[in-house]
């Protein structure tokens, strides 16, 4: 056989093939559907029925009708989901330093001790102070004692009343110097102003510090604050007082509620997230500063139609469904919005209750008749009772 005649044959054979393909394939259609041929399937002549009632569900003639499965739509809510990587701080940390210069002479606590409001932590040399506080003691004394002599001299006119009010002014000059003695005297104790837990003395007794050293650090670790940042989408939605769960990474089968406390003013456009602030009880003393936890937060979305994944199919302008109405099919394109285990949340005009179809689509058409399985046929033509 000539080369040319192979060739017509095996056209030949391949068209055959691809007819065959066509016309019996199940999923033919929607393959060329989606290549942009739909015209193959138009043109494809489709098997004619046997007998009247077809045992695929389907009838003959112009009141031939497609057996489907047909599910109803319903509603779901989206729940944004928030998770971000936040760091953890006291609820309040202070850096203690001495009011003035001087050589540290005692430390009144040790590292991890816990301490109230007010207690002093270490002492710095206070010689020059004590003597200057019995000093203004003594002139203050003096000062009382000359206002005395003045006041019963007053009596009988033998001072002025000039010279009693320059005593009594004397007398209060004297109290203030007193007092200024006194609290040059008590800053020579370094005082916690908050209560906490002492952390690592960084530094030993002997040496001499000055208004810039730090003598201790106390955190009052309560609660904890987490300092995290969300996406700008969520800026609106993060409210104070939203709830939170935050899981240390540390610990991961721990889990925390807590609250959002502070938000900030503003987006930083570089990184373009918000700085978000949560407090979370710490009753254990278990969490600590600098600890890195999740952050967890839940927020009600918007609420969409919900169908069966086995309703939704592809096409060349995206996905669509077939929904039924008055017994004829009609072509729904959706756009998906999120996918679940055993719904697809869509875009579309489909109200609740609405039939879409799950099983048949193969054998269904834009406006062609179906009836779906399971409801009892409506009564049509004289074939149904046997003409």
């Amino acid at each position: 056989m000539s080369v040319w005649k192979q060739l017509v044959l095996a056209v030949v054979v391949l068209a055959a093939a691809a007819a065959a393909w066509v016309k019996f394939f199940p999923g033919s259609d929607r393959v060329l559907a989606s290549w942009g041929i739909e015209w193959a399937v138009a043109a494809t002549p489709k098997p004619e029925a046997a007998s009247p009632r077809q045992g695929n569900g389907q009838r003959s003639g112009t009141g031939q009708r497609t057996l489907v499965v047909a599910d109803a739509v319903g509603t779901a809510t989206i729940n944004d989901r928030l998770q971000a990587i936040g760091t953890g701080r006291a609820n309040a940390t202070v850096t203690v330093n001495p009011y003035t210069a001087g050589r540290l002479t005692a430390f009144l606590v040790q590292s991890g001790a816990h301490i109230d409001k007010g207690q002093v932590i270490a002492t710095l040399d206070s010689d020059t102070e004590e003597i200057a506080l019995e000093r203004a003691k003594i002139a203050r004394d003096d000062s009382a004692a000359k206002v005395a002599r003045m006041e019963a001299l007053r009596k009988s006119n033998a001072v002025t009343a000039v010279q009693l009010t320059e005593a009594q002014l004397e007398l209060r000059n004297g109290d203030l110097a007193v007092h200024d003695a006194q609290l040059a005297l008590d800053r020579r104790s370094v005082i916690s102003p908050i209560a906490g837990v002492v952390g690592i003395l960084p530094i030993e007794a002997g040496n001499y510090v000055t208004s810039q050293s730090a003598i201790a650090t106390v955190d009052d670790r309560s609660s904890i604050l987490v300092d995290f940042w969300v996406p700008e989408r969520f800026a609106s939605a993060v409210k104070v007082g939203a709830a939170i769960s935050a899981t240390p990474l540390a610990n991961p089968k721990d889990s925390y509620d807590g609250a959002v406390s502070a938000i900030d003013n503003r987006i930083d456009d570089k990184s373009r997230t918000l700085w978000v602030q949560a407090r979370i009880a710490n009753p254990a003393d278990s969490l600590r500063a600098g600890m890195s936890f999740q952050v967890s937060m839940q927020f009600p979305g918007d609420t969409y139609p919900a169908v069966s994944p086995l309703a939704v199919l592809w096409g060349t302008d995206g996905a669509f469904v077939w929904t039924v109405k008055d017994g004829k099919v009609e072509r729904m394109p959706v756009r998906i919005i999120q996918r679940n285990t055993e719904t697809v949340l869509v875009e579309a005009p489909l109200q609740a209750g609405e039939m879409v179809v799950t099983e048949g689509v193969q054998s269904v058409r834009e406006g062609s008749s179906v009836r779906i399985a399971g409801q009892e046929e409506q009564p049509q033509a004289a074939d149904a009772s046997g003409s």
